[in-house]
């Protein structure tokens, strides 16, 4: 039956032990990590380990975090249906590392703050903190219902479990081990999801291999099928991807979703040093650049196996979401167990995902709405009330799946959905990093245009698609498929949502906006909307601002080096108690006044 269309088989006992032995040992690490810090009642403990995590595990935690089950599912189809340019994502992963590590860790870690929109208020407003919470709060909401939903419709098509059973099952197994054992236990979690993740493409790639007769029959057969013409320089940004699209608005957009998400910022600010903060997102890097990897040869994998017979177009299977599913019972049945491991694989990316969020909600809502109205609250308090709000997010989360399942692809619906979000906050916290002269009058106008652009195109899009010629897909057919039931043999491909029967002047212009430019251009509208109502408004006016706030020379980790082989030790002493090794923030008195005062970009009047 492969590749030639049709039934597929369903789960067998082996299958059904193996997945349930993956979600076992994923609520067993919760009820460790509850037991063994029985004692730690404390709020930073269960929201941020203690601030004692090290680099590695903090790493593959990060890389987990958001390589979800819409990683899982969603890049394989990717790939099949748009070709290799996703892969392409690799160098943003790399320039987001290094901001991030560079530009926004050394300002949060050194504030020894616990939510990153502490910052915020700080810098700006309590207001200001308050509206980029609340929009955090939206976005991870919808975002972790589409998290929810990819592995839920997975299980549903090579299983036939009923869809919300899966659902509500996803959702009480994350309140579980996220109530009982706080982020210590969604981050070693997290460790075994991200190599399950893994083995489940490898698995894949494997037995594709072993069917086509090598890695390089799959590679010949992507090429011949026009799945290997990632490189497309052309500089139209209604294109949904190019080298540009991708490269630019994919840098500014994963570093809108590493740099200030609460998800990614609780996680290295809980290391033990800043030396472990860096690191742990240098090494995420290479986790990303190997988890998109495999994501992508596993789309290009299953093109060759059904070069010949789309199962989309042959209606084997509904969306495109349900296609590595479908290609893993076609291939890998016969081998009892490695279906369950591959669902699992997919569940795993979606309970760190999840699970992260719960933690990364509850931590921000304590933090930003509870703390600063009741401010007599004890420790064994806040600690109760942060279980009780896991579950109550949990319930939410489970909740959004409903809407998610209206959105069309998860993997393109998952990432704009952090554009029109994450853009003007991003380029709200940057307009405080960067520059002296924005005050808190600028920052909100600033991000609320920005937020008004993103959602304006980004809903539009969402309501008239962009048409084949912007978003590329490559030829697919169902000649060769012994179940056809087609009227005739496909030779175009399927568009990714119906289009609507009435498409206004805007929705081939305004609205076929490439969606990895979102984040860009609320990004760019917030800053320089900001610097300009700033100026009108007596920014440059503004009292001192304390230079702990803002992004300095010696934060930087070329500087830092640099001066320390220049300077003597007493010198290094006198000028950087806040260098790559010192101890978090959060224990100690933390004295930065004699730090070198150098900001990267000093704008003044």
């Amino acid at each position: 039956m492969t590749g030639t269309g049709g039934p597929v088989d369903t789960f067998s006992v082996w299958d059904y032990v193996v997945f349930a032995g993956v979600i076992l040992a994923a609520a067993g690490i919760g009820l460790f990590q509850a037991i063994r810090g029985r004692k730690e009642t404390s709020s930073a403990e269960f929201l941020l380990g203690g601030r004692q995590m090290t680099a590695v595990p903090v790493a593959m935690s990060l890389t987990a975090s958001f390589m979800s089950g819409i990683t899982v599912i969603g890049t394989p189809a990717e790939a099949y249906q748009f070709g290799a340019a996703f892969w392409l994502f690799g160098f943003s992963y790399a320039i987001m590392s290094a901001i991030t590590a560079e530009v926004f860790v050394p300002v949060f870690y050194r504030l020894g703050i616990t939510s990153a929109y502490e910052y915020l208020e700080l810098r700006f407003s309590r207001p200001i903190r308050i509206i980029g919470t609340s929009m955090y709060i939206v976005q991870t909401a919808l975002y972790t219902g589409l998290v929810i939903y990819a592995p839920a419709l997975a299980l549903n098509q090579i299983t036939g479990l009923n869809l919300w059973g899966v659902l509500v099952a996803t959702g009480a197994v994350c309140i579980v081990y996220c109530t009982l054992g706080g982020l210590k236990a969604v981050i070693w979690t997290d460790v075994m999801q991200m190599v399950i993740m893994l083995a489940g493409f490898v698995a894949v790639i494997a037995r594709g291999a072993v069917i086509q007769g090598g890695l390089t029959n799959i590679w010949e057969d992507a090429r011949k099928g026009g799945r290997l013409e990632a490189f497309d320089f052309d500089p139209d940004p209604l294109k949904r991807h190019t080298f540009w699209t991708i490269v630019i608005g994919g840098s500014v957009m994963w570093t809108s979703i590493y740099s200030i998400n609460q998800s990614q910022v609780q996680r290295y600010i809980s290391c033990k040093t800043l030396g472990h903060a860096k690191m742990s997102l240098y090494v995420n890097m290479v986790g990303l650049w190997l988890t998109v990897s495999l994501a992508v040869f596993s789309g290009l994998t299953m093109f060759s196996i059904y070069k010949n017979c789309d199962p989309l177009s042959n209606g084997d299977v509904s969306t495109p979401d349900q296609l590595l599913p479908y290609l893993v019972m076609d291939i890998l049945a016969a081998y009892p167990g490695i279906p369950g491991l591959f669902v699992a694989a997919a569940y795993s990316g979606t309970l760190s995902t999840v699970s992260s969020s719960i933690n990364a909600l509850v931590a921000v809502t304590v933090e930003d709405f509870i703390l600063p109205v009741f401010k007599n609250l004890t420790e064994k308090q806040v600690y109760w009330m942060n279980m009780g709000l896991s579950v109550f997010f949990g319930a939410v989360c489970i909740g959004m799946a409903g809407v998610a399942s209206l959105m069309g692809s998860v993997l393109q619906a998952a990432l704009s959905i952090f554009g029109m979000i994450s853009g003007p906050l991003l380029g709200l916290y940057l307009l405080g990093m960067l520059f002296r002269t924005p005050n808190s009058i600028g920052g909100l106008v600033g991000m609320i245009i920005g937020l008004v652009l993103t959602l304006w195109v980004g809903i539009g899009a969402q309501i008239y698609p962009p048409t084949a010629e912007k978003t590329n897909p490559l030829p697919l057919t169902t000649a060769g498929c012994a179940h056809n039931t087609t009227q005739a043999p496909w030779t175009t491909p399927v568009t990714l949502t119906p289009q609507p029967d009435f498409r206004p002047a805007l929705a081939d212009s305004w609205y076929s906006l490439s969606y990895v430019y979102f984040a860009l251009l609320g990004t760019l509208t917030t800053i320089v909307s900001g610097l300009l109502v700033s100026s009108i408004t007596g920014g440059c006016k503004q009292e001192k601002i304390n230079p702990d706030l803002l992004v300095k020379m010696s934060d930087l980790i070329c500087f830092s080096w640099c001066s320390k082989s220049e300077e003597s030790d007493a010198t290094e002493k006198d000028a950087g108690q806040f260098h790559m090794e010192v101890d978090n923030p959060a224990f100690a008195d933390f004295d930065t006044s004699k730090n070198v005062e150098m900001v990267l970009t000093n704008f003044t009047c």
